[in-house]
């Protein structure tokens, strides 16, 4: 019975090393999703630059500002700390795809915007 009672009191102080493990493991947990949230943050960027670039295409293409609709959207663009990966032309509708490199990771997004169809209400 002594020998029993013996490991039961060498257990004390145990309780610190255990919130140090759940402490740890959070840790570790949160670094591994900040590249993650990092991701997330950068694509919902890129789609507004791509948003942007887009509609200010668009409005070159139909005449409200002088220019060429690509290489405005790649002004707007770079303005949303993106590039253009490619730019599309169809008349007065555009297609423009933005992108911005995080971690060696390329995202991208795609918008497209014009006039309203006719009809369209």
């Amino acid at each position: 019975m002594a020998r029993i009672r013996g490991v039961v009191a060498a257990d004390e102080g145990s309780g610190s090393i255990l919130a140090v493990a759940i402490i740890g493991s959070v840790v570790a947990l949160a670094l591994l999703m900040l590249p993650l949230l990092m991701v997330i943050a950068v694509k919902q960027s890129v789609a507004g630059a791509a948003d942007a670039s887009a509609l200010a295409a668009a409005d070159t293409a139909v005449g409200l500002f002088a220019g060429f609709p690509c290489s405005t959207a790649a002004r707007v663009a770079l303005a949303n700390g993106a590039s253009i990966a490619s730019c599309t032309v169809d008349g007065l509708v555009v297609t423009v795809t933005a992108s911005r490199s995080l971690l060696g990771v390329e995202v991208t997004a795609t918008a497209t915007a014009g006039p309203a169809p006719v009809g369209a209400d």
